[in-house]
């Protein structure tokens, strides 16, 4: 045998003390990304509260005009609409933090719904924080006319239907069945499974325009994340997690 084929099977010939180090590397999730639930929380409030800036349905022609115009008119807005990516980022992390704790028991139904709810609730928000920002970034970046209050009254809608009622249905599927995953497999408390259920049938039926009620995710999204958290710190409770999750 050749000196180089015996550097790389071996001292006996046998490739396998040579590929072992290389076959066990794996990735492992960041401890930083049990906080992810708890991150997207609070940029998701901050990014709607200061969103919610913006002129309201019965603001005057002169209102609208000095929100545009001004120097310091409108910078809370535009920082809402800059944290909106990162929260939807943050809740990425969140979706894949839930699927590392289910680990090989994922079921393929709940799986795809699970992701797909997700994904669709994100995507919703960034179209909402882009409709809401887009008026005000043309008038301070490109030097755009200031619009009338019509067209501010018809954006606001917009970004109304797909924050409130689209994103929201979707966080809602997203509730359900991630209640549905951790009630089945034992690692969620009770309290929080049935938490998740009712507020998700609130957020599923609501027809009114109580604007609070976008909150209600991001709050279960905290608890979760904080369940996770608590778990994970527990010696004896991080057991039994991996016993329901592994068994």
């Amino acid at each position: 045998m050749a000196p180089f084929d015996r550097d790389l099977d071996g001292p006996q010939g046998d490739p396998a003390p040579r590929l072992a180090p290389i076959m066990d590397r794996r990735l492992h999730t960041p401890r930083a990304a049990g906080i992810a639930g708890l991150a997207f929380a609070a940029l998701f409030v901050t990014s709607v509260v200061l969103l919610r800036s913006h002129p309201s349905a019965g603001s005057t022609a002169s209102q609208v005009r000095d929100f545009y115009l001004r120097e310091d008119a409108g910078n809370l807005a535009l920082v809402g609409v800059y944290l909106a990516p990162f929260s939807g980022i943050a809740f990425l992390w969140f979706i894949a933090v839930v699927r590392n704790l289910i680990g090989d028991r994922e079921d393929q139904f709940f799986a795809t719904v699970f992701l797909g709810s997700g994904l669709l609730f994100v995507a919703m928000l960034f179209v909402a924080a882009g409709l809401g920002g887009a008026l005000l970034a043309a008038v301070k970046f490109e030097d755009q006319p200031v619009p009338n209050a019509e067209t501010v009254v018809t954006i606001r809608a917009l970004t109304f239907g797909f924050l409130y009622v689209y994103a929201m249905r979707m966080a809602a599927v997203f509730m359900i069945v991630t209640s549905t995953i951790g009630m089945r497999l034992g690692v969620f408390p009770r309290w929080l499974v049935a938490a998740g259920f009712v507020a998700a049938l609130v957020l599923m039926f609501n027809v009114s325009y109580i604007e609070s009620l976008v909150l209600v995710f991001p709050a279960w999204v905290a608890a979760v994340s904080g369940v996770i958290l608590t778990t994970r710190r527990s010696p004896s409770a991080a057991g039994a997690w991996r016993l329901h999750t592994h068994r």
